[in-house]
C-alpha cells in the first residue's frame, strides 16, 4: 500500500518503521532543511509539501501533536483532504477535540475520502513492539478494511462508534490516568505520614487492590519526583484538552477533575509551579 506520513517525532516515526517494515511503500513530509536530511540518512522517502505526501496515497496517515496542527495540515485548499485521491483513506491519531474529528470526516464525505478518528493509546515504545491500543471512530466497514495496515504497530483496534467518538475515549481514558497518577502521589505522601518509606509503599501496592496503570508508572520512575519529568508535558497538553472539551461541552469532570486540579497532580504531575485553583 503507498502510504503518505505527516508527523514524525517520538510516535510517528517508529510507526513509519513498522509500516515499512510490513512492506508499506511510505513517503513522509519534511518540510525543513533538517527533517530532509533526517530523512535521507534514514533512507526515507520524503516531499517538502503536504499535497505532494499525500496526492499518490491509498491511505494517509496524521501524527502530529496539536489539535490546531491537524486542522492546519488536513482542512484548506493546501490540506491533505482537498490533495487526497478519492477512496484514499486519512487516519487521524493525534489528540484533539473531538469536533476536529467531524470536521474531518465532513470534509473527506465531500471529496469521497475516507476519515479514521484513530485515538491511540500507548507510548514509542508500545508502537515499536507492535502493541500500541486504537480507539477508532468512523465507518466501520472501513476500519475493517484498514485493520491488517492498523495491526502491524497495533494489537487491539477497537471500533468504539463514530467520528469523534474515539478521541471522546481517548480523552476519558487520560483524564483517569492522570487522576491515577496523582492519587499514586497522594497514597505516597500519605504513607510517609505514617512513617512507610516511599520505594516500600510503591512496591507494595503493586500487588495489592490499590494497584493501578498509573500507580506503575509512578513505581517504575522509582519515585514521586521522577514522574514529572517523564510524562509531565505530554500529560499538560491532554489534560487541558480534556478540560476545554469537557467545559464546550457542558460536561462535568466530577471527581476526576477534583483530583485533576489538586496539588498531587498540578504540582507534582504537571509542575505547574503557580497553578491555580480549579476546583470552584
Amino acid at each position: 500500500m503507498k502510504i503518505g506520513f505527516v508527523g514524525a517525532g517520538r510516535m510517528g516515526r517508529p510507526m513509519v518503521d513498522r509500516l515499512r517494515a510490513a512492506g508499506h511503500d511510505v513517503t513522509v513530509l519534511a518540510r525543513r532543511p533538517q527533517s530532509r536530511m533526517a530523512a535521507e540518512s534514514d533512507g526515507l522517502t520524503w516531499a517538502g509539501t503536504v499535497s505532494a505526501t499525500v496526492r499518490e496515497a491509498d491511505a494517509v496517515f496524521v501524527a502530529v501533536l496539536r489539535d490546531d496542527q491537524v486542522r492546519s495540515v488536513c482542512l484548506g485548499p493546501d490540506g491533505a483532504v482537498a490533495a487526497m485521491r478519492r477512496g484514499a483513506t486519512l487516519v487521524q491519531h493525534t489528540t484533539s477535540d473531538p469536533r476536529t474529528a467531524q470536521l474531518l470526516a465532513e470534509a473527506g464525505a465531500g471529496r469521497g475520502v475516507g476519515v479514521l478518528d484513530a485515538a491511540l493509546s500507548g507510548g514509542p515504545h508500545d508502537v515499536a513492539a507492535g502493541r500500541l491500543t486504537l480507539w477508532v471512530g468512523g465507518d466501520e466497514a472501513l476500519l475493517d478494511r484498514m485493520r491488517p495496515v492498523l495491526g502491524t504497530y497495533a494489537s487491539s483496534v477497537m471500533f468504539v462508534g463514530g467520528p469523534g467518538d474515539g478521541q471522546r475515549v481517548k480523552l476519558v481514558n487520560n483524564a483517569l490516568f492522570v487522576a491515577q497518577v496523582g492519587l499514586a502521589i497522594d497514597a505516597v505522601r500519605l504513607a510517609g505520614s505514617l512513617g512507610i518509606e516511599e520505594a516500600a509503599i510503591l512496591a507494595a501496592l503493586q500487588h495489592g487492590s490499590g494497584a493501578s496503570r498509573g500507580l506503575g508508572v509512578v513505581a517504575s520512575g522509582g519515585s514521586v519526583d521522577a514522574v514529572a519529568g517523564r510524562i509531565g508535558d505530554l500529560m499538560h497538553k491532554d489534560v487541558t484538552v480534556v478540560r476545554e472539551v469537557a467545559r464546550s461541552a457542558g460536561a462535568d469532570l466530577g471527581i476526576i477533575g477534583t483530583v485533576l486540579s489538586s496539588d498531587a497532580v498540578e504540582r507534582k504531575v504537571l509542575r505547574r509551579a503557580n497553578a491555580p485553583d480549579l476546583t470552584h
